[in-house]
């Protein structure tokens, strides 16, 4: 099995082979099929959906946080701080950007919030290199996404026993964004510890469901 950091590079540089067309195509892809799930857990309704912008090679996700926007949705973008910790700030696309100090993103200008704010939420899109039918996903190796998952998860745990809406509200469904060569058979990806696996892999050719062995 290759390691995280082979499947990380390799990928890396398919992703910067590709001509701007199929980028664009891509990015249309990616805003329709994640505006369809999206649109989908809310049953009609407008949600909160964390998300993030692509930059560089990664999946371009511009289009679908505008159209979410346009549907009547909220987006929550993240921000690095010290210590591996992600805050959020609401986006809109009047919204400004600046550089991270801390990592090689673009990060919105505006009122930053802790993880609580997910309570908020209906569900997450997130960043991945590549996943695989077990859930497993490989991030940019900076370890924001690892730690922020297991808050997360820690929050939905110390909901249990509280009210149901509690629990659920941060139990949220997560989608990984990425191209379509980079869903990968159950396995592919070495799973460590502190990883958190993800339900569905949101790819400019649609929606795919994680968590078994193979493609339906």
């Amino acid at each position: 099995m290759a390691s995280k950091e082979e499947i990380r590079s390799s990928h890396r540089a398919a992703r910067s082979a590709l001509p701007l067309a199929a980028q664009n195509t891509a990015a249309a892809g990616i805003a329709s099929h994640g505006l369809a799930w999206a649109s989908g857990l809310g049953r009609g309704r407008q949600g909160t959906f964390a998300a993030y912008l692509g930059v560089g090679a990664e999946p371009p996700t511009l289009p679908l946080l505008t159209a979410l926007v346009e549907a009547g949705h909220r987006v929550l973008l993240p921000v690095c701080e010290p210590d591996i910790e992600l805050s959020w700030v609401y986006w809109t696309p009047q919204s400004g950007f600046v550089r991270s100090r801390y990592a090689p993103i673009q990060e919105p200008v505006g009122e930053r919030h802790g993880t609580e704010v997910m309570r908020e939420a209906t569900a997450i899109f997130l960043p991945a290199t590549a996943v695989d039918f077990s859930g497993n996903r490989i991030g940019q190796g900076g370890g924001y996404y690892d730690k922020f998952l297991a808050a997360l998860a820690a929050m939905s745990s110390a909901s249990d026993g509280a009210e149901d809406m509690a629990a659920d509200a941060v139990a949220l469904p997560t989608a990984a964004v990425v191209y379509d060569t980079e869903v990968l058979p159950a396995g592919s990806i070495p799973a460590e510890s502190f990883d958190r696996k993800v339900d569905t892999a949101l790819t400019p050719g649609g929606i795919v469901r994680l968590g078994r062995s193979r493609p339906a």
